[in-house]
């Protein structure tokens, strides 16, 4: 039976002309690489960034809230490495409940979408 396989990207919303302030928080501080917009997108505004098998795309919003329950949960590699970089940019980090196999925690991007940050164990 044909069926899912996988994501390819997850969206998150952000207000019109902050580009700066996620490029300067998804690329500077979670170290993702920002890609190319297609043009016939990029007009749009927003922008898109990738890590590994994660794809962050940020769009523009009218009327913008933050998602503060919905979330993408982002695999690092080293989450103690990750939470000296956000206590360097001044982000607080909120550790999780304990989930089998993982280390986990919340973050907020600069708009307060919720993000959640996990390592295999």
């Amino acid at each position: 039976m044909a069926g899912v396989i996988g994501i390819d990207h997850v969206q998150l919303a952000m207000p019109e002309g902050c580009e700066d302030q996620a490029r300067a928080f998804y690329s500077g501080v979670l170290g993702l690489t920002e890609e190319q917009k297609p043009a016939a997108l990029a007009e749009r505004g927003g922008c898109w960034f990738v890590g590994g098998a994660a794809h962050v795309h940020l769009g523009i919003e009218a009327g913008f809230r933050p998602a503060r329950k919905a979330h993408p949960a982002l695999l690092v590699d080293d989450l103690a490495g990750v939470v000296a970089r956000l206590a360097e940019a001044d982000i607080a980090f909120t550790p999780g409940k304990p989930l089998d196999s993982y280390e986990r925690g919340d973050i907020a991007d600069p708009f307060g979408n919720r993000i959640e940050l996990m390592q295999r164990i």
